[in-house]
């Protein structure tokens, strides 16, 4: 495998990730501890990730249970959930913080899976960006006498693969996103 091709498979690597963490964050029917995982608690002062401060259960499909470390911190955990805009309202019993999960609305759901499809689309664009930038790194090389013309060939049409099965790998993940979203 050459430097620029396991250098891309890097980079796709690294934009699935972030695809994955903002599918994460986008909120279906079910209680998922993912929700929470961009969520800041000002804690002491210092913003401080809500899932360093407690631990986070999922009694039922339908709710999350998050638990401080320091029971002191339960007021800050509520106004960081308050604060991250999730559209979901935490009751705070002075122990613990619940956030019930509502039903999604069929309106809802189709706004959800519009948001979904953008950030499909948003990790595509990436893609076919890393894909030029390596296709113009190689064309240099060969340019420069580094690479032969088959040579050339050979790794464009590696490159042309990985970023296909990219794709592929980018809509299953919006699909299965969508039917979580879809899923009453």
């Amino acid at each position: 495998m050459s430097h620029s091709h396991k250098n891309l498979e890097e980079k796709i690597e690294k934009t699935m990730q972030v695809l994955k963490e903002d599918l994460n964050t986008v909120r279906a029917g079910r209680a998922n501890p993912a929700l929470l995982d961009k969520v800041m608690v000002d804690y002491y002062g210092t913003p401080t990730p809500l899932k360093n401060l407690s631990n986070i259960s999922v009694p039922d499909p339908r709710s999350l249970l998050i638990t401080p470390f320091d029971p002191k911190s339960v007021g800050d955990i509520e106004r960081g959930i308050n604060t991250a805009n999730i559209g979901i309202t935490p009751n705070n019993d002075g122990k613990c913080v619940r956030l019930e999960i509502p039903q999604l609305t069929e309106e809802r759901r189709k706004e959800l899976t519009k948001t979904t499809k953008k950030m499909g689309e948003d990790a595509k664009v990436a893609l076919r960006n890393l894909r030029r930038e390596s296709n113009e790194s190689l064309k240099k090389q060969q340019k420069d006498g580094d690479l032969t013309e088959d040579d050339l060939k050979e790794e464009l049409d590696k490159i042309q693969k990985t970023t296909d099965k990219a794709v592929k790998d980018i809509d299953a993940l919006v699909a299965a996103k969508d039917k979580e979203i879809l899923e009453v």
